[in-house]
């Protein structure tokens, strides 16, 4: 009776068991059963026209430079503009004591109306035979010397308010209050520098320029719309507004043997500063049916240069590739991928030969993830939840 008993209660708690398991619920993985293949993000190759870029480094300046100097001797008795502002041509930015110059022209105006006054008593007296030639010809050169003179002493006066040559951005006074200036030189007092728009120099070796002039003789590259450049910073970001090519030297530097370049970019909001150094995009042809993968796509090791590419059946494979150049971010491929290969970009970590992989499509506007064993930092007492001062 006893072992009647609990074969009913083991078949009825069989029974519950099969009522609470979920209709079309599969078998529970067991403890040895393999995870799922990782994830890998990759790009399909396809063909299309690129335009190959070179990036080269170059420094900031600005398009122009005016250093404000003191003409006349003097001291100065005030600064009359705010450092690091913005002025305009012709705004006066210091005051030279000029009381010596404004007595100089007080005197050279008594002079003038005196050799007026005498030069014009002679020129009748000429006519009728009174006076000389030689007596009038002295005259009419002491009235000519004096209105010289009184010329050069309003100059003197005006320059005791030194002006801005050019509109720009003034940087700061090189000189204080009660500091005597222009004793037997020139004296620095500010620079003025234009920064809207603002040029870059940059360098072009020439080795590369007849390079790619042979490629395009032998039809290989189309020449590319040189006029167009653009600008990535030292943090490697990229200016969001292209600049213009401007000049380009005839001759090669004999010390580098490169050729000397300019390019000119809108600087509004004055967030490119003189003696930066950037690097210059610089177009250098176009190329048609060209293979072009992300640069972080591609492994360089002692072998060469490799991708990782993803078959038909999920399967990692390594592959050796040869670049020929860049295109914007992109590395130009010359061989060893086809149209159609799926080529592997974010998760090279966990793809391994003949490894099995699930591939998705690579998004290049969301940001990598941090690298794989990467420990986050310990929270701060001020960022520890509130149930862990229990």
């Amino acid at each position: 009776m006893n072992r009647y008993l609990a074969f009913v209660m083991l078949a009825l708690l069989a029974a519950c068991g099969e009522g609470d398991k979920k209709p079309g619920a599969g078998p529970a993985a067991g403890p040895g059963a393999a995870p799922p293949p990782p994830e890998v993000e990759i790009v399909i190759v396809a063909t299309g026209a690129a335009t190959l870029t070179q990036d080269l480094p170059g420094r900031l300046m600005a398009i122009r430079s005016a250093q404000v100097r003191a003409r006349v001797e003097g001291v100065v008795e005030k600064r009359l503009f705010a450092e690091g502002s913005d002025i305009a041509a012709g705004t006066p930015l210091f005051r030279i004591d000029a009381r010596t110059y404004q007595a100089n022209l007080s005197a050279a105006e008594a002079d003038l109306a005196s050799a007026a006054a005498s030069f014009s008593r002679l020129k009748p007296l000429l006519e009728i035979k009174a006076v000389s030639q030689q007596e009038y010809d002295q005259a009419s050169a002491r009235h000519k010397q004096a209105e010289a003179a009184l010329a050069r002493a309003r100059l003197d006066l005006e320059n005791a308010v030194p002006p801005a040559p050019i509109s720009g951005r003034i940087g700061r006074a090189l000189v204080t209050e009660g500091a005597l200036v222009g004793k037997g030189e020139a004296t620095h007092l500010a620079t003025i520098e234009q920064l809207d728009p603002i040029r870059v120099e940059f360098s072009q070796s020439y080795s590369d320029m007849l390079r790619l002039q042979q490629a395009v003789k032998a039809g290989k590259q189309k020449a590319a719309k040189a006029a167009q450049v653009r600008l990535l910073l030292e943090d490697g970001t990229l200016y969001p507004e292209p600049g213009t090519l401007r000049f380009a030297d005839l001759a090669v530097d004999p010390g580098t043997g490169s050729v000397l370049l300019r390019a000119e970019f809108p600087n509004s909001r004055r967030e490119l500063l003189p003696g930066t150094f950037a690097r210059v995009r610089f177009p250098q042809a176009e190329v048609e049916a060209a293979i072009r993968i992300p640069q972080r796509s591609v492994t360089v090791s002692p072998l060469g240069q490799a991708v990782m590419v993803v078959d038909a059946e999920g399967k990692v494979n390594s592959r050796t590739v040869k670049t020929g150049g860049m295109a914007d971010q992109d590395f130009l491929i010359e061989s060893g991928l086809k149209p159609g290969d799926q080529v592997i970009v974010n998760g090279l970590q966990k793809a391994r030969p003949g490894a099995m992989v699930k591939p998705v499509p690579w998004d290049p506007a969301k940001k990598p993830g941090p690298p794989p064993g990467a420990v986050p930092p310990a929270p701060t007492a001020e960022a520890k939840p509130a149930d862990a001062k229990k």
